[in-house]
Order: C-alpha cells, then sequence, then structure tokens
C-alpha cells in the first residue's frame, strides 16, 4: 500500500496536547511507512490560555465533537480526559464517522472500553490507548502485542507516578504526607485535586485496562478494590523500613480458577525488590505469563514528552494499517471478568497497632492472633517520640485475607487500642 498523508484533530490541549503538536511538528514524517502526519484541526476549553505551542496559524473548534466529524480530519486523537463529557462523545463522534481513534484517557477506556471496542469495531476502525496506561513506557504494546502468544497469569506494578513520588519524598524527608502532597502540586505532579491520584482510582483505570488486555476480556472498572496512599503515615513508612520494606501503592490483577482478582493497595516490598528500587514519579511493572515468566518494564508514567511520544506510536500503528482487536478478542466475545472471590485471597500482612503503654497489651494481641489461626512472623516495638502511645508493628505468615480482617476487627475492640489498626499487605516475592 503505497503511502498517504493523514490529516490529525488533536482535542485537548494539556501538557500531552501540546507536547504532541511539537512532535508532530518537528518530525511529520515519523511513521515508518512514510506519508505525513498534517494537525488540521483542534480543540480545547480556552483557545487563549498561554501554551508552549503556537496554535494560531491552526483550525480552531469551539466543539470537539465537531472537531471529530470535521471533513478535514483523518485521526481524531482525544486527550480532554475524563470518562464522560466532551470526551466519550467526541470519540464516539469519531468512530461513528468511520475514523480512527488514539486517546491517553484511561478512565474513558477503563469504564466504557467494552461499548467503545464494540463501535471500532462495527465501523472498522482502530482504537488506540498506549498513552492511557505508563505514559510512554509501551506496557500497552507488551501486553496486547508483544505477549499475544504467551497465557498471561498475573500483573503488578506501579502505575501512578504522583503516589510514588509522595512515597518516596516521605521516606527521603522524613516528611508527613499533607506536607509532601503540597509539594507534588507545587511541582505539577498533583492535580489541585488530587483524589483521582492520592485516592488509588488512577491507577485502578490502568490496572483494569491491562487485566482487560491480559485476559482477554472487557474492562470492569467496577469490580476492582481500589486504596489509595492517603492514610500511609510517616510512622508506617518508618516502621516498614526498619523491617526491611518500601511501602508502594501496587496495583495488581491475577487470574485464578475462580475468576479475575484486581486491586490498587499501598503494599510493602522488600527493599532489594526491583519495585522498590522505582523512586521519584518513576511506573514500573511485572507482566507474568505461563511460559515466559516475568518481564520487568519501568520508564517515566508521564510527562509532555514521553506521553506524547506514546501517543504518536499509537498514530504511527494507524498510519502504517497496523490492525488486531481491541481488547484482543472480537467486541461480540467480550464478557466482563469476573471478579475472584476476594475471601479466598491468602497474603503476608503487616499490621501495626498504637496502644496504650500497659501490661497484658502485646499478650492479649497475640492471644487474639492466636484464637484465629493468624501466625505472627515478626514483631516491632519502637518508642516515638511525641506518640500518643507505644506503636506496636507485627507480620504475619500467608494467612486468609477475611480471618486477617476478622482477627484485627478484634483487637480494633480492645480498651488498650488507641486508634484503629492499620493493615497493609506484604508483596509476593
Amino acid at each position: 500500500m503505497s503511502a498517504r498523508d493523514w490529516r490529525i484533530g488533536v482535542a485537548g490541549l494539556g501538557t500531552v496536547g501540546t507536547g504532541l503538536l511539537t512532535f508532530l511538528s518537528e518530525r511529520p514524517h515519523f511513521a515508518p511507512a512514510g506519508g505525513k502526519a498534517r494537525v488540521t484541526g483542534v480543540s480545547a476549553r480556552s483557545r487563549t490560555r498561554p501554551r508552549p505551542f503556537d496554535i494560531s496559524n491552526l483550525p480552531w473548534f469551539d466543539d470537539p465533537v465537531a472537531l471529530a466529524q470535521s471533513d478535514e480530519v483523518d485521526l481524531f486523537v482525544e486527550l480532554i480526559g475524563g470518562s464522560d463529557g466532551p470526551a466519550k462523545a467526541a470519540v464516539e463522534a469519531a468512530l461513528r464517522a468511520g475514523k480512527p481513534v488514539v486517546t491517553a484517557n484511561k478512565a474513558l477506556i477503563a469504564e466504557h472500553g467494552a461499548e467503545l471496542a464494540a463501535l471500532a469495531e462495527a465501523h472498522e476502525v482502530p482504537l488506540l490507548f498506549e498513552a492511557a496506561v505508563m505514559g510512554g513506557t509501551p506496557a500497552v504494546k507488551m501486553v496486547r502485542e508483544a505477549m499475544v502468544g504467551d497465557d498471561l497469569t498475573s500483573i503488578a506494578g506501579i502505575l501512578n507516578g504522583t503516589c510514588n513520588f509522595i512515597l518516596s519524598e516521605m521516606e527521603s524527608g522524613g516528611r508527613a504526607f499533607e506536607d509532601v502532597l503540597a509539594e507534588a502540586q507545587r511541582l505539577g505532579y498533583a492535580e489541585a485535586d488530587p483524589t483521582m491520584d492520592v485516592g488509588g482510582f488512577d491507577a485502578a483505570h490502568k490496572i483494569t485496562i491491562l487485566a482487560a488486555l491480559a485476559f482477554g476480556c472487557a474492562p470492569n472498572f467496577a469490580a476492582a478494590e481500589v486504596e489509595g496512599v492517603d492514610q500511609v503515615e510517616l510512622l508506617d513508612i518508618r516502621m516498614a523500613k526498619d523491617l526491611g520494606y518500601r511501602i508502594k501503592l501496587i496495583a495488581s490483577a491475577e487470574r485464578g480458577e475462580q475468576g479475575v482478582t484486581v486491586g490498587v493497595h499501598p503494599t510493602l516490598v522488600p527493599l532489594n525488590h526491583p519495585l522498590a528500587q522505582a523512586g521519584g514519579a518513576l511506573n514500573a511493572l511485572f507482566i507474568e505469563g505461563e511460559r515466559l515468566g516475568r518481564v520487568f518494564l519501568q520508564g517515566a508514567g508521564a510527562g509532555a514528552a514521553p506521553t506524547a511520544a506514546a501517543v504518536a506510536a499509537d498514530i504511527a500503528d494507524v498510519m502504517t494499517c497496523a490492525s488486531r482487536p481491541v481488547f484482543q478478542k472480537p467486541a461480540g466475545e467480550l464478557v466482563r471478568f469476573r471478579p475472584g472471590d476476594r475471601s479466598r485471597n491468602v497474603v503476608r500482612a503487616y499490621l501495626r497497632l498504637l496502644v496504650k503503654d500497659e501490661p497484658g497489651v502485646i499478650a492479649a494481641v497475640s492471644e487474639t492472633l492466636a484464637e484465629a489461626g493468624v501466625s505472627i512472623e515478626s514483631f516491632l516495638q519502637k518508642p516515638v517520640e511525641d506518640a500518643q502511645g507505644v506503636p506496636i508493628v507485627l507480620t504475619t505468615h500467608a494467612v486468609s485475607e477475611a480471618v486477617l480482617a476478622a482477627a484485627v476487627e478484634r483487637i480494633a475492640g480492645h480498651p488498650a487500642v488507641i486508634e484503629q489498626p492499620r493493615l497493609m499487605r506484604i508483596a509476593r516475592t
């Protein structure tokens, strides 16, 4: 097939959008098959907002849906964000018009991926979203393309750079969560409303997408168990390090006999583990298959240049006529994955208690755990200056998550326990 030029419409001119405009202006002939990618229309909430790229010579559309439907656009790039509203409307309009769509919108794909895949298939056009997960690090292509010959069993890693930066800075600087969050906002790592990041929802959107690709099913964001880092205290970080661990926000998906378990949790990772070594705003991911074993990816999870490069890679796939199902199977064969039975989950855990300094407390805690069948692996008691009580940390041997939760609930009711116990998972290695 001879090379052709592609007219690109870009909706959303924030960090990634202007990064993409810069990339395409500098490298219009970047696609391996030749041809030229030329921006023929843009749309954003504000036309006059200062930007690092001059858009004055580009055709402007107030409505991204109108841009998606324009006869002057062959390929539509959605960088607006959000699971609904103008982003969803514009993507649907482009697909119905028979135009390929490239998006970096993880919320849109995680929550509406199945219906959008069906729409793309009905109109025989690609729907690509490499930049939705891990920015410029090719996690989506690795799962969807490079490892398609394997039967994947699990995926686990760090998928949110904001949370990774916060946890890294809390540890290295000995600062509280609120202080480091404020710095992350000043540096542009966190939004003014950081809930999507620190609440774990951003990472949950991303692992939902990877689970769908890995296990050939429709995305099911509602089935993800989500816990953020906003309750992680500096005390936990210090105690975990004394035990030989580092706390990371780990997103994971695992296929088992009962179904697929997807979740995001603060997790203790051994200090010598590759995920523990990924500091700052880096993302890192393990993908495990029955034939290839473990594959490890690490790289930039956000930023103008890395994410724009991922968007450009998807544009190149469209230009070279690469084609495959959106989620490994034809849209008509996709079913939402059946959530695994969490009551059967077996975990090792970190349990931190703040108790009154009085006789018999440790014995009472140990007895409660023993009665429930929870075996203690290690124990640490370390007085902390200005603490209201005495912090006690236990790590457990592998135990049913349901059994452990019930035991912790009983411990929380003990009169010597000052505040709600803090329970976190310990990573499997």
